[in-house]
């Protein structure tokens, strides 16, 4: 993976992660959020049959979808509002059906009002599937109870 969960072990706050894991598009595609530390988010999704493309194998919006799920959870992850500006993926292999793909984003870089990820999902024999460079401008808003 990009890199390892940092190691202090630091969760986020239960409620903001219920909030992130709340997800509509995520659920839909049963994408899982399963780890978010500050600086750290890791999310998992079978390949199932409904997220196949026409080749048979993963479709690229369903992969895509995952990076994004990890990357909104990583650069939420310090309690304010972030929200995409750029998200660059290279889809390097495809994933296989019935496969489990797992997605892990670190921070590289978290600026006054901008910040920039690393995501990268992998197969289940650790081989890399997609990977994606995203940034987010940053808000003071800080993350509150849901509207």
């Amino acid at each position: 993976m990009a890199d390892a969960a940092p190691d202090d072990g630091a969760e986020v706050d239960p409620a903001l992660f219920d909030r992130l894991a709340a997800d509509p598009l995520a659920e839909l595609l049963g994408i899982e959020l399963q780890q978010v530390q500050p600086g750290y988010a890791r999310a998992g999704m079978t390949v199932g049959p409904r997220l196949l493309n026409a080749l048979g194998t993963a479709h690229g919006g369903a992969t895509m979808a995952l990076l994004d799920v990890v990357h909104a959870a990583v650069s939420n992850s310090h309690g304010t509002v972030a929200v995409a500006q750029d998200v660059h993926t290279e889809f390097l292999t495809a994933g296989r059906p019935g496969e489990r793909l797992v997605a892990e984003g670190t921070e590289l870089h978290r600026g006054r009002r901008t910040a920039v990820y690393r995501i990268d999902a992998r197969g289940e024999d650790g081989r890399l599937v997609a990977t994606a460079l995203a940034r987010v401008f940053r808000t003071d808003q800080p993350w509150g109870p849901p509207a």
